[in-house]
């Protein structure tokens, strides 16, 4: 093979053997460009997959934190009261009584309350304060009413299962 090879190379011309060399270094110069130029964007893709997974770890290590420090925080105690008790009784202290309409109570862990004509900012202070007392909102349905800040609001409460 390799004298056919030899032998073929001896046979051409020297001006056939300057133009394949020639042609021969022009192609592997174009195919070492185009690798350089693949590797680049190759290079610049994962440069942007390393920053957005930079962004990533650094979220989950926050995320692994807050977790660490609820992990750490002393059980909250669920109140033992009747849920409608403790709901008419925490409406009562946001001065809520007022406003609320309905409170029907379809088993012990859940109630529904109907809330007519209340600040958004004191249906939203309720809630939270609730969420203090382990209970939470399953479900709720706001109205925005004609007067600027005021909602009607249909929600369903629920007791925290404890952890």
């Amino acid at each position: 093979m390799k004298a056919w090879v030899t032998g073929f190379w001896k046979s051409r011309s020297p001006r056939e053997r300057t133009v394949a060399a020639v042609l021969a270094a022009a192609v592997i110069a174009v195919l070492y460009l185009w690798l350089l130029h693949s590797a680049d964007r190759a290079r610049a893709r994962l440069n942007a997959t390393v920053t957005a997974l930079r962004a990533q770890a650094a979220r989950l290590e926050l995320q692994a934190v807050e977790f660490e420090r609820l992990r750490a925080r002393p059980q909250a105690t669920v109140s033992t009261t009747d849920l409608r008790t403790l709901v008419q009784a925490q409406a009562g202290a946001a001065g809520l009584s007022r406003a609320l309409t309905r409170i029907d109570s379809p088993d012990a862990g859940q109630v529904q309350v109907v809330l007519g004509a209340v600040a958004f900012v004191d249906w939203l202070d309720w809630v939270a304060a609730l969420e203090s007392q382990q209970v939470r909102l399953a479900a709720c349905r706001i109205e925005a009413l004609a007067q600027p800040g005021m909602v009607n609001v249909t929600a369903t409460l629920v007791r925290a299962k404890p952890q």
